[in-house]
């Protein structure tokens, strides 16, 4: 008897100490929530930006502003230079980041919301401006922008599309938008001018197209859109 009361008391230390007969394990951590979206506030929408830091002839020092966004330990701010494609990133944890840009020169940027301990992340609406530089009187206008068809969608089939964009200029005096449509990835046949922002092109069903838009002010300066591709089913 004195056997098999130490063998049950054996027992009874044995699932004491490893914790048998219940489930102590932690509950998982609550998922992180995913960060908002920012809104915008300097440099404004379609403006001229004249309140940076002159560095030299070719650049200056231009202070970024947003608002906090919900969720949030940091943003990413993206640059794009409408020149030339180039893109700048920097990654701050304030809402404000001073970043070194070229003057005379038309940018697009945004801000990506980013929180720990997730994948998830948002981002702001994008605006355009212009960057001051030495001695400019009238800036180019900045480049078109798709509306429709947008950029790799495929269309219903059909014998005619209406191309649409939308065009904007700092000066307000553009006078004509050129279009180049076609089937090569380098649209060069000139469907002509026009001061409407559509237009209306032949396609073929099952035919990939691209176009892209030259748009010009009043003083003669020109910026040339990316090129955009659709589709017809």
């Amino acid at each position: 008897m004195k056997i098999i009361y130490k063998i049950a008391l054996l027992n009874v230390l044995f699932l004491v100490a490893c914790g048998g007969g219940g489930d102590d394990s932690p509950e998982p951590p609550p998922p992180v929530p995913a960060p908002s979206a920012t809104t915008l506030i300097f440099p404004e929408d379609n403006t001229e930006c004249n309140e940076g830091q002159i560095i030299n002839d070719t650049q200056s020092s231009v202070t970024f502003r947003w608002n906090a966004s919900q969720n949030t330990d940091s943003y990413e701010v993206v640059i794009r230079n409408l020149n030339n494609g180039n893109i700048t990133r920097r990654s701050v944890t304030a809402t404000e980041a001073p970043i070194a840009i070229l003057r005379g020169t038309p940018y697009a940027w945004s801000v990506i919301s980013v929180a720990n301990g997730t994948t998830e992340t948002a981002s702001s609406s994008e605006s355009r401006f212009f960057n001051q530089g030495p001695g400019v009187e009238n800036y180019a206008p900045f480049p078109a922008l798709a509306v429709s068809p947008f950029r790799g969608e495929t269309i219903a089939s059909s014998t005619t599309v209406n191309l649409e964009w939308s065009g904007s200029d700092v000066d307000n005096d553009i006078t004509s938008y050129e279009i180049f449509f076609g089937i090569d990835a380098e649209p060069i046949t000139s469907l002509g001018s026009t001061e409407e922002l559509t237009i209306d092109v032949s396609v073929t069903p099952g035919q990939i197209y691209f176009w892209r838009v030259i748009t010009t002010d009043s003083a003669g300066n020109t910026s040339q859109s990316e090129i955009f591709q659709f589709r017809v089913a």
